[in-house]
This record gives C-alpha cells, sequence and structure tokens, in this order.
C-alpha cells in the first residue's frame, strides 16, 4: 500500500475519532456540530484545535483531586453548617430576600453565612492599598490568587509585600493562573519562588511535555489573610496604567470580612492543592461576626458540570420584581440569558445593561452588538459608559440582591474559566451599589434601537461574523 494512503487512512482515523469525541461529550448541539465539521473538513488542523480548544481535560481530574482532599480532611477542621440556626435565620428574612436565598442555596448547597461586613473599593487607588496593608499587617497565613500579577510598579509593591511577610513567618502562597501569566512581560513566580516564597502555576502552559489549554483559565480573584480579611471582585493586580500613567481601566473590588472569609480560604485551598498536588497550611478557624451582611459563595468551572454560577444568574433574573441592573465588560449572552433578560424587560422589570463603549477585544465589542436589536425591542436599556474601559463585573436585582466577582457575561466565563462570584443578601450594600451604577448611568450613552438597525451594511457584516465565535472568544 502507498504511503500516501496510509498517511490519509491515518489522518481520516484521527478526524473521526475527534469526530467521534465531540458528538458524545459536547452539551449543545451547536458546539458538537461545529467542532465535528472542524474535524471532518479539516483533517489535521482541525482535530490539532479540538485537542487544544475543545477537550476539557480538567473536569475529571480536579474532581478526582477535590475528593481525595476532601476524605483527607484537608478542610475538616470547619464547623458544619448549623440547620437550625439558618432555619431561624431565614425565617427573619424579608419576604423579598427568601426567595432569592433559596436560588442561591440550590446551585450550591450551602447555606448563606450572616455575620459579614463588605466594603466596595473603586479602582486601584483604593483596593491596592488597602490589599498592601492587609499583607503588611499579617501575622498567620496569606493566600492570594489571581488572573494576572504584573511586574509594573503595582506588581513589585506586592512582590515586595509578599516577600517581606515570608521573611517574617507569615505561611505565604500565591497562585497565579498559567494563561494569565502569559499576560506580562516576566513571570514574577520566579522572583518569589527565588525569595522562598511557595507559589505555583495554574494549568501552566508548555510545549514539552505538551500542555496547551488555553480555554481553560483560573480568572478568580482572592486574597485571604489570616483568615479574618478577604479580598475578591474582578480587579487583577498590575496592568492598570500605561507607560505615560494614564488610567488605563476601571474596576471594582470588595473587602470582606466575617465568616466569609473562611469559603476564600476553602477555595484558593482546593485551587492550590489541584496545582501543587498538596495541601498547604491549614485553614485558620472562621472568624467571628463583624457586620449584619448575609453573603455565600459562589464557584464555578469546568469541573462542575451543573453550571451553578450560570444557573443562579439566569434564576436570580427570572426572580426579579422590579429590576435588573448589569455591568459587565464583556457581553456575549447564551440564548438562555437572552431569553431571561428579555422576558424579564417584557413582564415590566426595568433593565439595565452597562458595557464599555470601547472594549480591550474589539471582536468582543463588534459580536457583542448582534445582541443588541432584540433586546431593544423586548424594552432592555443598554448604555455605553465611558472611557476608561470598565473592568466590572456587577449584577444587582431589585433593591436587595448583589452579585460581584471575576465572572464575564459571556460563554467563556460561564462555561470555561474557574470563576468566583459572592451573592450578598443586604439592602444597604444594593442600595450602595445601585447608586453607583445609576451615576454611571447618567454619564452613559444609551444605545438605540435606531442606532442599531442603521449600522451600514459593512459593519453590520463584520459584527454578525464575529458573533458566529461568541462561544470561543
Amino acid at each position: 500500500m502507498s504511503p500516501y494512503v496510509l498517511l490519509f487512512n491515518f489522518f481520516f482515523i484521527l478526524s473521526v475519532i475527534g469526530a467521534g469525541h465531540a458528538l458524545l461529550t459536547r452539551k449543545q448541539p451547536n458546539s458538537a456540530l461545529v467542532w465535528v465539521t472542524v474535524c471532518l473538513s479539516l483533517p489535521v488542523v482541525g482535530v490539532l484545535a479540538y485537542v487544544i480548544f475543545g477537550v476539557n481535560r480538567v473536569r475529571r481530574s480536579a474532581t478526582r483531586l477535590r475528593e481525595e482532599f476532601e476524605q483527607q480532611n484537608v478542610m475538616g477542621h470547619l464547623k458544619p453548617p448549623d440547620h437550625r440556626a439558618h432555619t431561624c435565620l431565614l425565617k427573619e428574612l424579608p419576604k423579598e430576600l427568601i426567595m432569592l436565598e433559596k436560588i442561591g442555596r440550590a446551585m450550591t448547597g450551602t447555606f448563606p453565612l450572616k455575620g459579614n461586613s463588605i466594603q466596595p473599593l473603586y479602582n486601584g487607588k483604593e483596593a491596592y492599598p488597602a490589599m498592601l496593608e492587609a499583607i503588611k499587617e499579617a501575622r498567620e497565613s496569606i493566600y492570594l490568587s489571581t488572573f494576572l500579577l504584573d511586574k509594573d510598579p503595582v506588581g513589585r509593591k506586592f512582590v515586595k509585600s509578599l516577600i517581606d511577610a515570608h521573611n517574617r513567618g507569615v505561611h505565604v502562597a500565591v497562585l497565579i493562573d498559567g494563561f494569565g501569566r502569559l499576560l506580562s512581560w516576566y513571570s514574577v513566580v520566579r522572583i518569589l519562588k527565588r525569595n522562598g516564597v511557595p507559589a505555583t502555576i495554574f494549568l501552566p502552559l508548555s510545549l514539552f511535555p505538551p500542555q496547551i489549554r488555553l480555554n481553560l483559565r483560573n480568572h478568580r480573584k482572592l486574597l485571604a489573610v489570616d483568615g479574618k480579611i478577604g479580598f475578591t471582585g474582578g480587579m487583577n493586580i498590575g496592568g492598570t496604567r500605561d507607560s505615560k500613567g494614564h488610567r488605563r481601566l476601571s474596576d471594582m473590588h470588595y473587602r470582606l470580612t466575617g465568616p466569609i472569609v473562611s469559603q476564600l480560604q476553602q477555595i484558593f485551598m482546593e485551587d492550590w492543592a489541584y496545582s501543587n498536588g498538596a495541601p498547604h497550611q491549614p485553614l485558620p478557624a472562621p472568624m467571628d461576626h463583624t457586620g449584619n451582611v448575609l453573603a455565600r459563595v459562589l464557584k464555578d468551572g469546568p469541573d462542575n458540570p451543573d453550571n451553578p454560577l450560570q444557573t443562579s444568574i439566569l434564576a436570580t433574573i427570572s426572580a426579579a420584581k422590579h429590576s435588573v441592573r448589569i455591568i459587565t465588560p464583556y457581553f456575549l449572552p447564551s440564548a438562555e440569558l437572552l431569553s431571561v433578560l428579555s422576558i424579564a424587560a417584557l413582564r415590566g422589570i426595568a433593565v439595565t445593561i452597562v458595557l464599555p463603549v470601547k472594549s480591550n477585544w474589539p471582536f468582543v465589542h463588534w459580536a457583542s452588538r448582534n445582541y443588541f436589536i432584540g433586546l431593544l425591542e423586548a424594552g432592555v436599556r443598554i448604555f455605553y459608559q465611558p472611557q476608561p474601559f470598565c473592568h466590572t463585573k456587577l449584577l444587582i436585582v431589585d433593591d436587595c440582591y448583589v452579585q460581584f466577582g471575576s465572572a464575564n457575561m459571556d460563554p467563556r466565563s460561564l462555561q470555561l474559566n474557574f470563576e468566583l462570584n459572592v451573592e450578598v443578601l443586604d439592602m444597604n450594600l444594593a442600595q450602595q451599589l445601585i447608586e453607583h451604577v445609576d451615576d454611571t448611568v447618567r454619564q452613559s450613552q444609551e444605545v438605540t434601537h435606531r442606532e442599531m438597525v442603521s449600522r451600514p451594511l459593512p459593519v453590520r457584516i463584520r459584527d454578525a461574523f464575529f458573533w458566529l465565535f461568541s462561544p470561543y472568544l
């Protein structure tokens, strides 16, 4: 048999295997159809693309590792929830909060924790000094997980503070995403390790041995100090200013105290164990009550087949009685989210979506515009926030429910990334953030239906073309 025939047969078998794998493992029929077509029509390139972007090799191994560490009782000293106490707590909740609390409990299997205090921090001007001060005052432990830790002046301050804390005997552990590490010119992990600080990379990318998992990113941002103070939200560390010192983006982060910090620490430990193969130091005991805020952490990732974050967002918007406010840097909604937002607007809910007027990823901005006409026709109001680029992720339902964190309103965040949001049931915090959103809306430009339908034909074609790739942007 000719070697060319053998080579053709080999590539054909690879294509069939790739197409069969996609057919059996993809959740959505359109996704399965795309990958089957790519594998069969592009025998070499298509299968390679599917192996890199389409195969989820994390779910099984992450689930297995988490079960192993739970059996070893890594988190065992955390007190189990007092169901009677939570039953009493729920009876004390205002009527409008009870339904929203039930949704989160159904998605996560956990009760909200009472006794917390949550402070919004606007931009790096407020967030970075508060985080650095917490690191400086640390006495027992510092756990930092971030998508990006840049080697700019801000990043260098954090690296120095972490090294100083390690040198004075604090247990420090730093986890940085493998893809996010590539966005910085120099890996700070090397600097930390050179100074003795335990640091590791979540799913590092390498050619030898081949580990190319561009689609699986740890997008979570959290800092937990001494089991007492936590920080989370949408903010990376560094990269917020250009070479001339001008602000490149705006963002929000949050300072948390109270029992909720124990949930942040637990998530860090799970991610550290998965990345490093072994647990770090034991968790500090949960902190006493510091306020009156009821909150719970929502985590999601490709190791969780139930998509609790996306489902909680859909269910919470469906339960809205008066209003839905959304700020997100990237808006590529699923068909389910589109339906929920449109139906909410059609039944009289005031739905407001705030997006950046100019995205740092232009093709995402173009693709998102292809969703606007149907939403505008349903009565959803969409606003473009002026520069600098807004990286904030925030959902407010009615006057009592807040969800913030690392997740964007796009398929990557809600289906592929490891994400962390915090769900808050508190009218005071909700009102504070509603004022922020409403003030932002007043400074923003509303997108009109006429504007969208009157786009020139080349622009509409461009927007629709990139819309085709929404699940992969």
